[in-house]
């Protein structure tokens, strides 16, 4: 039996530090503060968050959730140091799930998991997660940070997030009883490829030689890596007051899969999508990725959102009224196709 060192050892011996973290929840707490709103005070450090939908105005509430992570997109992130916008990603992949439902995003929780925990660089994570909830119009009222050592290699870490929402019991997406045949699809532009298609796009840039601190050849002013992180819109404010109204019957939000697999996911089975693909222009980075990488359009449709982050669904009496109040509200707006029978 070989002679065992038994002197005491800490949590701390084994790469935990909890004085860091608890450092880190007194550091984040006023993000989290920010974003109260109704039917919610933002307290962090208890077991568990409150949510008081009374407060919140709903009557008959039926309650949507989500969860999401930002996927390969981080590794960018974390070997570029640029670590401020990946927390909106986190926000807005799972609160613009959730709105496709027709919810209003309540409330959002994160997992933040590391193997060795730097206060500096998960509060700039817990900050641009702060700023999506903002973004959003929902509070932040907890979450997890986790160190693991030996479970993620050196600066190395992982997001995920969780988002509940709620919804009028009538106001429910989609209504499937009243789509019909010439029924419009109005697309909402992207910001990029938003967080989906980052493992085929890291495989691009190194097929093209360039490094993250490259001039981006698809942006002016930007490096590469600052260009492939900007982050995915939150579409929210828009279309809340849309949704309220009764107007929409129904929204997709372009995902992994893109236009070919996301829109149907809202459709019911007797009708299908088609689109005019002329209808919109699409950013300058989706024809570098295509060039670049040689990507047969067929892939590109979906792999990418291609330029369009969210499709609605509207009787083509209100298509033109809509599009001005979403023009009208800054958003780049297109009419992209139209429901046919199957």
């Amino acid at each position: 039996m070989p002679d065992i060192d038994k002197s005491p050892l800490t949590y701390a011996d084994a790469g935990v530090s909890i004085d860091k973290g608890d450092a880190l929840i007194d550091r984040i707490k006023p993000f989290a503060k920010a974003t109260r709103r109704a039917g919610t005070d933002s307290a962090l450090g208890g077991f568990g968050g409150a949510f008081d939908l009374k407060a919140a105005g709903y009557d008959d509430p039926i309650l949507i959730s989500g969860t999401d992570g930002v996927g390969t997109k981080l590794r960018i992130a974390i070997d570029t140091g640029l670590l401020g916008t990946v927390g909106i990603d986190l926000v807005a992949m799972c609160v613009n799930d959730i709105l496709a439902q027709g919810a209003e995003p309540l409330f959002f929780l994160d997992y933040f998991a590391t193997g060795h925990l730097s206060n500096d660089k998960a509060a700039q994570v817990i900050k641009g997660i702060a700023d999506g909830c903002l973004d959003a119009g929902c509070a932040l009222i907890g979450g997890e940070t986790a160190e693991m050592p030996g479970m993620y290699d050196g600066d190395d870490f992982d997001l995920a997030g969780f988002v509940v929402g709620a919804v009028e019991r009538k106001q429910v997406l989609p209504r499937h009883d009243d789509m019909a045949a010439g029924d419009v699809l109005i697309g909402l532009a992207s910001s990029g490829p938003h967080s989906n298609g980052y493992s085929l796009i890291r495989k691009i840039v190194e097929r093209s030689g360039l490094g993250w601190t490259n001039a981006a050849p698809f942006e002016t002013g930007k490096t590469l890596g600052e260009a492939l992180l900007t982050p995915t819109r939150i579409y929210v404010r828009q279309l809340l007051p849309l949704l309220k109204s009764g107007r929409i019957k129904g929204l997709a939000h372009i995902t992994g899969g893109g236009l070919t697999e996301n829109t149907p996911r809202m459709l019911p089975a007797h009708l299908a999508p088609s689109y005019d693909l002329s209808s919109w222009e699409r950013s300058a980075v989706f024809n570098w990725l295509q060039e670049i990488g040689g990507i047969a359009e067929p892939e590109m449709q979906r792999t990418f959102n291609c330029g369009i982050g969210m499709v609605l669904c509207v009787c083509a009496d209100e298509a033109m009224p809509l599009m001005a109040e979403l023009i009208d509200a800054g958003e780049t707006a297109s009419i992209i196709g139209q429901l046919n029978a199957v």
